[in-house]
């Protein structure tokens, strides 16, 4: 479909833009030029998954409503892709056949008219689907956030929420889980779920490393504008899957998300269908979500669904690859709404601790123990806490200490390709 057609099929009366807002600070001219060139890469309207992507960030951090988005885009996708699997719209279509009164009572649910038990009741399966039993807004404990209200609204134990706590000031920069992500799950070159950063920041003195892996995010605006179910979240545990039999590559998903996690898999491979291993390709559900992709398709930080699934065995369950491998025990992995787990363990353990006695740690940033989640404003509802040092406006990408030509890995796929493959937000 063309840019043009894209432009006509867009509901006319929608409502205008919202007010300029953090979510706007994402989006520059550079980085929508840089967008706008990787969807016109491929196969899809560029013009579409734009606006959806920028709507979906909108979405999440409560400046539009679930029906607006539903609404606003629904001809349009089905226009370009011939049906509209989006999760608002296949609860819609789950909701006993009667659009206006689930669209009435989501609408009387965000403008407040609702409690969500009175609005499960009228929405069903459907209420369920959506996630309104967590529906609130997550409100950050004194001090910054600790595991468990990455994933909860103050209601603990409302179901298992997968995520990491990651000590930056324990990480050396050795990229020793950067090796064991992308042995484990024979990506190709450059595409690095799980990439570490050096950077100086003009108000530190001392080298940092951010580890960023996906955030499994709890409101995943990468999911909101696939037209396909292919980016889903697993009810059972939360994480937040690409079904590589379901996604068609339009490359939206990477759009939409302001982690730079996504890699589109340009040609055949590095390693062939017939050297994976068939219990670490497909989930507990039959699904077929882990390891790298196949051609034409959408990768990421899968946080080792085989694993948890109990298909790499017993002792591999509730374990990652990246942890494993981690020998200054950076990264603990656990359900985040657990008390009881790793992640919530080791940051009560590290609040308790005096900072000054860890002198263990390469990164000390002073005095006292901080914690952030990664662009926690934009109300992604990441699931990946941090301990140490936030990155300020001013930080600036420096080599590491370990290059990664010395680990036999690749930098950046666009060392690779000629075609980007990075996302906006904070991707190298």
């Amino acid at each position: 479909m063309s840019t043009d057609e894209s432009t006509s099929n867009v509901d006319a009366d929608a409502e205008p833009e919202p007010e300029p807002s953090v979510v706007d600070d994402l989006h520059t001219d550079e980085w929508e030029s840089e967008m706008q060139a990787l969807l016109e890469d491929g196969d899809y309207d560029a013009e579409l998954g734009l606006e959806m992507a920028k709507d979906a960030q909108r979405l999440v951090a409560g400046e539009l409503d679930e029906a607006d988005f539903y609404e606003r885009y629904h001809e349009a996708v089905i226009d370009e892709f011939g049906v509209d699997d989006r999760p608002i719209a296949e609860a819609i279509e789950d909701a006993d056949g009667d659009r206006d009164r689930f669209m009435k009572s989501l609408e009387e649910l965000e403008n407040g008219e609702l409690d969500r038990r009175e609005a499960m009741k009228k929405m069903g399966a459907a209420g369920l689907f959506l996630g309104l039993g967590t529906w609130a807004t997550k409100e950050n404990a004194e001090g910054g956030p600790d595991a468990a209200s990455v994933a909860g609204d103050g209601e603990q134990g409302e179901g298992k929420q997968y995520g990491m706590v990651i000590d930056l000031e324990k990480c050396d920069g050795c990229l020793a889980c950067v090796v064991a992500c992308s042995q484990e799950n024979n990506t190709s070159a450059g595409a690095n779920w799980m990439y570490v950063f050096t950077y100086e920041d003009g108000h530190q003195e001392e080298e940092n490393y951010l580890v960023r892996t996906c955030q499994h995010c709890s409101d995943a605006p990468c999911e909101k504008v696939c037209p396909t179910t292919a980016r889903h979240k697993r009810t059972e545990d939360g994480l937040v899957l690409t079904d590589y039999d379901v996604c068609i590559g339009c490359r939206y998903c990477q759009v939409a998300c302001p982690y730079g996690v996504n890699y589109f898999q340009w040609g055949e491979p590095d390693t062939p269908e017939s050297e994976l291993d068939y219990d670490h390709v497909y989930d507990g559900r039959d699904r077929r979500v882990d390891s790298r992709p196949p051609k034409g398709v959408m990768g990421k930080c899968t946080m080792c669904p085989s694993r948890q699934d109990g298909k790499m065995g017993e002792d591999k369950v509730g374990t990652t690859a990246c942890e494993d491998a981690c020998s200054m025990d950076a990264i603990h992995f656990g359900d985040m709404n657990d008390d009881e787990s790793d992640p919530n363990q080791y940051l009560e353990q590290v609040r308790e601790e005096n900072p000054n006695d860890r002198e263990d740690y390469p990164n000390r940033s002073g005095d006292t123990v901080s914690t952030f989640r990664l662009l926690e404003e934009l109300g992604t509802d990441p699931n990946v806490v941090f301990v140490g040092n936030e990155p300020g406006p001013n930080a600036k990408q420096v080599e590491g200490p370990v290059k990664y030509e010395e680990i036999g890995e690749v930098d950046r796929r666009k060392e690779v390709l000629d075609d980007g493959t990075f996302a906006g937000g904070v991707s190298p």
